[in-house]
């Protein structure tokens, strides 16, 4: 095992796996660029080192930096959490030449699957559907039109690398293609580094489901079922659950299969993850592969009680996976809310500043991965991505009541936030119903948004600023300062709460 790891990454996914690495009893280098100086996940790492300016290209990207800092720090393995440089094939490389494990695959693995075009080939062969489109990188735009004329519009526009939705682009005609396909590029360059993109044929109304698969350095595969992921806005996650309402045993016995055969013929080692679009008479299409943790991995580990990143680790230092197909089950219903900074009633824009109040959710069957402390600031640089809430259950619907409850006691004062979105999408009935694909939310979401959510919110807040202002020691009155002790924000309200709508 490791003495020592570097994680390149910030907020809830480094804190995660701080928290692996120390009930593994592995030291811990936490990084951070300069508006990160504060940040939440440096209080899980035995050190901290600085890495750059506050821009990612500075920063989390800057290979050569992180590598630096690596040797420097006596690290042996470096984990890459995910995004930034965690699906990047020549930050793998670059591990690989300066003696350093990168906890993933290895960097020809990477590059296969990392590079989504290259892998669609790679499937085909195998076997696996895939879905109608490129089959190879191309900067020339008379390509790209003539694929879209071949397999007919609606087509996408993709990111050949990375995730997270990044550099997605639907387009309808010809007249859209070419600055979908720009814009699409610089999307891509931002996020990943690279700007190369690909197009296929857009499938209309599927159902977003992926396979957990696990695979060690002796060739032993498994497969931890899947999570459905069809809860979307923008190619962006936003509420994950499992097991999927849309398979039944005998399609994610086929399906779990086809997603080991795809880990096996890229020769693929570590986490990763295999998804797959269901069409509406159940058949199923190869879409890609995600070369990493998964930012929705907690509730597969909530049905299976498997730790994947501690799998993680354990497979990078070349342990074997002592899980057997037939022994792995799945347990109870679990269901993740991903909460954002960002402002529902205003298109969804990101919304940074300081939390001034954060009172998060607790019980039973409860389970919040977070980034952010009460007072922090949460920077305009990065994803808006603050935490997640994660519940488990007997039953889906016991599990769907349980987020409800846990949403409504979910308090982040100080930014706008998406929770109140999130918590209407529960009680919505499609979604009770377990009725629903990846344009559920662009088919609802005038009825999602409310215009008054967040009123009592914000005199909540207000009268927390205003106390705060009047709460001056008066040297005339000092028992003023004594009752201050004993008083809250919370207590001067009296009797509150949030409801939904």
């Amino acid at each position: 095992m490791f003495k020592k790891i570097l994680i390149a990454n910030r907020g809830e996914i480094a804190v995660r796996v701080a928290r692996a690495c120390r009930e593994l009893g592995v030291a811990t280098v936490g990084v951070y660029s300069t508006t990160d100086k504060s940040a939440y996940h440096l209080r899980f790492m035995d050190d901290a080192v600085w890495i750059g300016d506050s821009p990612p290209q500075a920063s989390y990207l800057n290979i050569e930096k992180i590598i630096d800092v690596t040797k420097k720090s006596g690290a042996e393995a470096i984990h890459p959490g995910y995004g930034f440089l965690a699906e990047n094939a020549q930050f793998a490389r670059a591990c690989e030449d300066a003696g350093v494990v990168f906890i993933g695959p290895n960097s020809k693995a990477l590059a296969l699957v990392g590079d989504k075009v290259a892998s669609r080939t790679t499937v085909k062969a195998i076997g696996v559907p895939i879905i109608p489109g490129m089959e190879g990188l191309t900067e020339e735009m008379s390509i790209f039109k003539n694929m879209a004329k071949e397999v007919g519009y609606p087509v996408i526009v993709k990111a050949s690398l990375g995730g997270g939705g990044k550099g997605m682009r639907i387009v309808y005609n010809d007249e859209e293609l070419e600055s979908c396909v720009a814009a699409g590029r610089r999307e891509a360059k931002s996020a990943f580094g690279d700007d190369s993109v690909y197009l296929e044929k857009y499938v209309d109304r599927p159902r977003h489901v992926e396979f957990q698969v696990l695979r060690d350095h002796q060739g032993n595969v498994v497969h931890l079922f899947e999570r459905e992921c069809s809860i979307q806005r923008r190619h962006q996650k936003i509420i994950e659950e499992t097991p999927s309402q849309a398979l039944d045993d005998k399609l994610r016995a086929k399906m779990g299969e086809a997603a080991k055969k795809v880990i096996e013929a890229a020769d693929y080692t570590n986490a990763g993850t295999v998804e797959f679009l269901l069409d509406e008479n159940k058949n199923f299409y190869f879409l890609e592969v995600n070369a990493r943790v998964q930012v929705e991995h907690p509730i597969t580990e909530m049905v299976t009680g498997v730790d994947l990143v501690r799998h993680q680790i354990m497979i990078a230092a070349g342990e074997r996976i002592t899980l057997k197909q037939d022994e792995v089950s799945q347990h109870g219903h679990a269901i993740e809310s991903r909460i954002y900074a960002e402002d529902p009633e205003n298109n969804f824009l990101p919304s940074p500043g300081k939390i001034l109040t954060l009172v998060e959710p607790s019980g039973p069957g409860i389970r919040v991965d977070s980034g952010i402390y009460q007072g922090c600031d949460v920077p305009p640089q990065y994803d808006p991505i603050l935490s997640k809430v994660i519940v488990w259950a007997e039953t889906r619907s016991m599990s769907i009541s349980r987020m409800s409850h846990a949403l409504q006691h979910y308090i982040i004062l100080g930014i706008r936030n998406n929770i109140g979105f999130l918590k209407r999408i529960m009680d919505t009935q499609k979604f009770i119903e377990g009725n629903y694909h990846t344009h559920f939310l662009d088919e609802n979401e005038a009825d999602l948004i409310s215009k008054h959510d967040d009123i009592g919110i914000a005199l909540i807040a207000a009268t927390f600023i205003a106390s705060e202002k009047k709460r001056v020691y008066d040297a005339r009155a000092g028992t003023r300062a004594e009752l201050q002790k004993s008083m809250t924000p919370w207590r001067e309200l009296g009797h509150w709460e949030i409801c939904g709508h």
